[in-house]
């Protein structure tokens, strides 16, 4: 009895159509914990990665095991993908950058656009909030552009490609993302190395491009590594009109209220904001995201899907 016990609670803890994982496997024998398979070699960016050297193998397998069974944020990630991807992927392509970095912020957030870490790190791209300033967001008591999902996606696009110019590596440029420019740059310097993948760093650095990796693969094709998502199950990109504020807003409540819409609902589509009220002695020009009527509700928001490859056809 206690086996049967165990063994139910582990299969709750698997994606819901885990037996795709191998075609014509016993699944009654093998249902609990598959071993997911990935191919030998993958593209990212301009980078061919070959999975043959053993430690390249067993990093890959590791990430991929890891997305695959924690499976909440996974799942998550592909739902919320289709409510930003076009937004991304476009500042990205305009901005010269690999489309492929959409996956860093995948693993940055979970593309959660209000999430901030136990460092302080927030937004989509994950920024602290020094280096946040650094490359052009604004960040005090009344605005926190981290939160900004576009101004965001253009800052860390600054990042990637002033490390391109420094490594000439993406993917060593996706390593310096985590740990930081200087420290990569050290570290090839003192291991005597020219990419990310043959250095010997800290353990969250060192999964770091291997996540990024993995959550490509798993998003190329969820339902193959058990992630089944019907079109009305993902979350769709919420149309609004936008509206420039150059002046003091002494209220966002009252503000919000005179455009029809709730505090709530004005946060919620532009979290960047972070009080009530917006001194703005500067006349600052921010552009506000105001939500459609239709769009705030699901029976009537235009719905868009950016990858059929994320929904169970």
């Amino acid at each position: 009895m206690r086996k049967i016990i165990l063994a139910a609670l582990l299969l709750m803890q698997m994606p819901v159509a885990a037996q795709s994982l191998y075609d014509g496997v016993d699944n009654a024998k093998h249902a609990v914990a598959l071993s997911p398979e990935f191919p030998e070699t993958m593209r990212f960016a301009d980078t061919d990665i070959s999975f043959d050297r053993i430690d390249m193998y067993e990093r890959m397998d590791r990430e991929m095991i890891s997305l695959i069974y924690s499976h909440t944020n996974t799942l998550l990630t592909i739902k919320r993908a289709n409510r930003y991807y076009s937004e991304i992927t476009s500042i990205l392509k305009e901005q010269n950058v690999p489309e492929d970095f959409f996956y860093l912020a995948a693993i940055e957030s979970c593309f959660d656009n209000r999430a901030v870490s136990s460092a302080r790190a927030g937004g989509i791209w994950q920024f602290m909030p020094a280096t946040a300033k650094q490359f052009g967001l604004e960040v005090n008591d009344y605005v926190d552009e981290r939160y900004n999902c576009e101004k965001a996606t253009v800052a860390a696009c600054k990042y990637l490609k002033q490390g391109y110019r420094k490594y000439g590596c993406w993917m060593t440029v996706a390593s310096s993302y985590n740990a930081g420019m200087g420290r990569i740059g050290t570290e090839l310097a003192k291991q005597g190395e020219k990419t990310a993948f043959d250095l010997y760093l800290n353990q969250e650095t060192s999964r770091y491009i291997f996540r990024m990796l993995a959550i490509k693969l798993i998003m190329e094709n969820p339902v193959k590594y058990g992630f089944t998502i019907k079109p009305e199950q993902l979350y769709y990109p919420v149309g609004y009109k936008a509206e420039k504020v150059d002046y003091p807003v002494d209220s966002w409540v009252d503000w919000a209220k005179d455009k029809g819409i709730s505090y709530a609902q004005l946060r919620e589509m532009n979290p960047w904001i972070r009080s009530t009220k917006l001194p703005n002695k500067t006349r600052k020009t921010y552009i506000i995201r105001i939500p459609l009527k239709s769009e705030l509700y699901r029976s009537t928001q235009t719905k868009q899907i950016y990858n059929r490859n994320w929904i169970l056809k």
